[in-house]
C-alpha cells in the first residue's frame, strides 16, 4: 500500500489537530538514541504533531522502561507536566547499554461529559464506529453521555546499533524475550510481534492488541505517521480473531499504531468506558 502525505501547510496541520484532538503519543525527534545518555521525551496530547495541553503528574499511574538489562519502574518525578510547560508534557529517561528499549506510561481513568453531537463526531473521527452504529440502531444519537477514559502509551526505542532479536531454541544463553515483546500489563496495550528496527520501509510490521491482558478480536486499529513534518494519511484495519494485525509500511518516517476500545459501562452515571492505546516507533 502506498501512503500519501496529506498536510502541506500550517493551516491544514491545525485542522487535522482539531479532528484528532484526543490522542496521546510518545513523540521524539528521533527514536534512535545514544547509549548511556539522558533523554527528554515530549508527550503529545492531541495529534502526532501537535499537543493541546500537558498531562499532570498526578494522573500517571506507571512509567516503565524495559531494556535487555531489565524492567525499571521510573519514578513519576521524571514526568514534567505542570503549567510551566503549557501544552506539552516531558518525560526524562536514562538509556544504558545498546539495544531495543520499550518506554511506556499509563494514566488514571477520568470522567468526561459530552454533548450528543460532540460524542458522535468523536466516535466517527477517532475510530470507534461500532459504538456509533449501536447508538444509531438504538435511537441514541441525540443522547448526551458521560465517558470514563484512560490512556496508555508506549514507544519502541533503538539505543545504539544492537538490535534485539527474538529468543530462539538454539540461543540457549538467551533466557528471556527481547524488550519489545514484554507486556507492560496496561488495560490497553499494543505489542510489536517483530522488532521494528529489524525491518525497513516496504516490509510488513505486525502487532498484537490487548485489552485487560487478553487479545482483542475485530478491534479497529489505526496506522498513521509523520514524514518530513507532514502527517501521512491514516490506514484503518481490524484485528483478526487472535488480536493480531499487520501493516506494510512503505515510507521511512515516524509512525504510530493506535486503538480505542470502548464498551458500555455497568456503573450508574457512566455511559461508556474507553481504554486507549498508542505505540510509536521510527522506520528507516
Amino acid at each position: 500500500m502506498r501512503f500519501r502525505v496529506i498536510l502541506a501547510s500550517s493551516l491544514l496541520v491545525c485542522a487535522a489537530s482539531l479532528l484528532n484532538a484526543h490522542d496521546l503519543f510518545i513523540k521524539l525527534e528521533t527514536y534512535f538514541l545514544t547509549p548511556h545518555s539522558s533523554v527528554t521525551i515530549p508527550i503529545l496530547n492531541g495529534s502526532f504533531i501537535h499537543s493541546g495541553n500537558a498531562i499532570m503528574r498526578d494522573r500517571v499511574t506507571d512509567i516503565s522502561l524495559v531494556s535487555s538489562s531489565g524492567w525499571t519502574h521510573v519514578d513519576t518525578t521524571a514526568w514534567a507536566g505542570d503549567t510551566n510547560f503549557a501544552d506539552t508534557t516531558y518525560l526524562t529517561i536514562e538509556t544504558g547499554d545498546p539495544g531495543t528499549y520499550i518506554v511506556g506510561a499509563s494514566t488514571r481513568p477520568r470522567d468526561l461529559g459530552l454533548a450528543a453531537a460532540d460524542f458522535n463526531e468523536y466516535l466517527e473521527h477517532d475510530g470507534i464506529p461500532d459504538v456509533l452504529e449501536a447508538r444509531r440502531a438504538n435511537g441514541e444519537l441525540g443522547k448526551d453521555v458521560r465517558e470514563r477514559y484512560a490512556k496508555h502509551i508506549k514507544a519502541v526505542l533503538q539505543v545504539g546499533g544492537k538490535v534485539d532479536e527474538p529468543r530462539a531454541w538454539w540461543r540457549f544463553w538467551q533466557r528471556k524475550d527481547p524488550p519489545y515483546l514484554v507486556r507492560l500489563g496496561y488495560p490497553a496495550e499494543i505489542v510489536p510481534l517483530v522488532n521494528p528496527y529489524s525491518l525497513t520501509a516496504g516490509e510488513e510490521f505486525s502487532f498484537l492488541c490487548l485489552v485487560d491482558g487478553e487479545p482483542v478480536a475485530n478491534q479497529l486499529v489505526i496506522l498513521g505517521g509523520e514524514q518530513g513534518g507532514a502527517l501521512v494519511e491514516e490506514v484503518r484495519k481490524r484485528t483478526d480473531e487472535e488480536g493480531r494485525i499487520a501493516f506494510v509500511i512503505d515510507l521511512p518516517g515516524k509512525w504510530y499504531i493506535e486503538f480505542i476500545n470502548m464498551v458500555p459501562s455497568p456503573e450508574e452515571g457512566v455511559d461508556y468506558e474507553s481504554k486507549w492505546a498508542t505505540l510509536a516507533f521510527e522506520v528507516r
